[in-house]
């Protein structure tokens, strides 16, 4: 082997393992806002942005094994993570016309409420 092919080799596995690093620190933070909340539309777009990151761990692990069949793992979750995320804003768009109340009001009451807690 040349010089140049290991040094591109370890290479690839130190850039692997920073993201895999830096995906692991995304994951907890996003875990945090689902749980934390504070209104349904933030959780929906935390459970969207951990199919992203969830689409991200299988990529690099993908490139980690040299095993190319995650990549099409990948884009079917992308697919059903599209899919869920439209289904779950459907969801809070009929549950706030039910209430008579718009995502919008909720989303202020949510701001007003921050704000008297500084």
């Amino acid at each position: 082997m040349t010089d140049l092919a290991v040094f591109s080799a370890r290479f690839l596995d130190v850039c692997v393992s920073i993201s895999l690093a830096l995906l692991t620190i995304a994951f907890v933070l996003i875990v945090i806002r689902t749980v934390r909340g504070p209104t349904l539309p933030d959780r929906v777009v935390a459970l969207d942005m951990l199919v992203a990151v969830g689409i991200g761990f299988i990529a690099a692990i993908g490139v980690q094994t040299d095993y190319f069949l995650y990549v099409d793992i990948a884009i079917a979750l992308g697919l059903v993570g599209f899919l869920a995320t439209v289904a779950f804003a459907r969801f809070v768009l009929n549950r706030g016309l039910a209430k008579d109340a718009t995502i919008v009001d909720e989303i202020r009451a949510s701001q007003t409420r921050e704000e008297a807690g500084r």
